[in-house]
């Protein structure tokens, strides 16, 4: 197995970037899980119920959301701050 992937961007300026791999978590029990929220209608539920489903299920200790104010990237501090606070991070649309 590759510790690393290609990432194939959309975009003009770089249509290729190579990311590292991480390593998968063992457990959720005791895992902070954040959430990226796009702003597409309907996602805050839906983070509100796979969360009741982690934390009931899988023992996650903690959340962190960061709603983004819509389609843009997400704010770079931010991301930055989900990354040392949560051992995984979840993003997704809700449509």
């Amino acid at each position: 197995m590759s510790d690393s992937l290609r990432v194939y961007c959309p975009n003009p300026q770089s249509n290729t970037r190579t990311v590292p791999l991480v390593r998968a978590l063992g457990s959720l029990h005791g895992a902070t899980i954040g959430f990226i929220d796009n702003a597409k209608p309907n996602f805050q539920f839906l983070v509100d119920d796979l969360e009741a489903e982690l934390t009931g299920r899988f023992g996650i200790m903690a959340v962190r959301k960061h709603r983004k104010p819509g389609q843009v990237p997400v704010d770079p501090e931010a991301l930055r701050r989900l990354a040392e606070e949560c051992d995984a991070v979840i993003t997704g649309s809700g449509d």
